[in-house]
């Protein structure tokens, strides 16, 4: 009998050279390039095609590919018309999960449902994952408008990824810093190894089935609190502690229940987050420029990280990306529920950097199970029971 591993736990499902984690050192790479430094000095959009291409793009292929984003951010008046008859109280991750599902039939191709050699065509790969990738961010900023009743904000060619996600989000012009930290948010969050929404792509890519469908199982895998989720329920959680002084009680209160405490530890680190130390380093350096005119949930999540070190550094949990990512995007006036969408925005690039990796070396997924159902038996008709 096979032996069963619950979640699969450390169960190798794929070979992979997208990228890395080390969690007992707490390094993760992309393609070798090690994370700090892509925040430091990279964006998005090269981050993106680091990822797809698997090489740092020179300058010439840089601009081309972000041209190629801006020329794809447009939506059809369709996918619109479709969002606006949406229930206004629907969860953006829903909402983002059925237009992306959708687009398949507002953008069709030739794509691997055909029975053709698409999914063999190195250029139609790279273009789709272009188009999905472009389309994501203003679909999530253009929610935020359409749920309030109101039309969405036109894209702008002249801003980054970033920047232009932010504008058609609020409407205004975005701080220098603030576009910079969503720019690093994203980098952050592009890529993360073989996580349940990873694993849902690869699994959907290998029946071949197409990119949007393979997008849409991701971003509903990503929804879950237990996955993608968590961002929102650390914001929740800061503002039920209410203050600094509350976090010790309110910490050990939930160990002692054995409950959740959102955004501590990792399944895959054994030291703090990578991610989590550079998007602390972010909250101080924004901190400082506002001379320490910000939302009391920085406080009050500095307050609960300390205290969490102190009971459970020596099992190994530290805060992860999702106890400061939430708090960022807070300070910016991003709705809490739309957080995981910006998650799925920016994973969008590493979702489709496996796409590519399992279409070039497909076996679709058929895994096995342990059987502990009854042994075969005889039927019993009705009239003899």
């Amino acid at each position: 009998m096979s032996e069963y591993l619950p979640g699969l736990a450390g169960v190798p499902a794929t070979k992979s050279n997208i990228s890395d984690i080390d969690g007992e050192k707490g390094i993760l790479s992309y393609r070798g390039y090690p994370i700090e430094e892509l925040a430091e000095h990279s964006t998005f959009e090269e981050a993106t095609l680091l990822l797809l291409d698997g090489r740092l793009p020179t300058r010439s292929e840089l601009q081309t590919f972000s041209d190629q984003l801006k020329d794809n951010r447009r939506i059809k008046f369709h996918t619109r018309g479709m969002m606006k008859n949406f229930p206004n109280t629907g969860h953006p991750m829903e909402m983002l999960q059925t237009v992306v599902a959708s687009l398949g039939m507002f953008y069709p191709g030739n794509d691997c449902l055909t029975g053709g050699d698409a999914c063999e065509d190195v250029n139609y790969i790279h273009n789709m994952s272009i188009k999905i990738i472009a389309r994501m961010a203003p679909i999530v900023a253009m929610w935020q408008h359409i749920r309030e009743g109101y039309d969405p904000v036109e894209s702008r060619d002249d801003l980054s990824h970033a920047e232009n996600f932010l504008w058609m989000l609020t409407g205004k012009e975005p701080e220098p810093l603030l576009a910079r930290i969503m720019d690093v948010c994203l980098i952050l969050h592009a890529e993360h190894t073989i996580n349940a929404s990873t694993f849902a792509v690869l699994v959907n890519a290998s029946t071949l089935s197409s990119p949007y469908s393979v997008v849409a199982a991701a971003i509903g895998a990503l929804s879950g609190p237990l996955h993608g989720g968590a961002n929102q329920r650390v914001l929740e959680m800061l503002k039920e502690i209410g203050s600094p002084e509350n976090a010790e009680e309110y910490v050990d209160r939930r160990l002692a229940n054995k409950e959740v405490i959102w955004g501590m530890g990792h399944r895959e680190y054994k030291t703090k987050d990578p991610r989590a130390i550079i998007l602390q380093k972010l909250i101080d350096q924004y901190m400082e420029t506002k001379a320490g005119n910000v939302s009391p949930l920085f406080d009050i999540a500095k307050a609960v990280e300390q205290v969490c070190e102190d009971r459970l550094a020596h099992k190994g949990v530290y805060a992860n990306v999702d106890f400061y990512s939430g708090i960022l995007y807070s300070e910016m006036g991003i709705p809490a529920d739309q957080f995981t969408a910006i998650f799925a925005m920016a994973r969008s690039a590493g979702w489709l950097a496996h796409w590519r990796e399992q279409l070039a070396d497909n076996r679709i997924f058929r895994p096995t199970q342990v059987y502990t159902g009854e042994p075969v038996r005889k039927y019993v008709p009705i009239n003899k029971r």
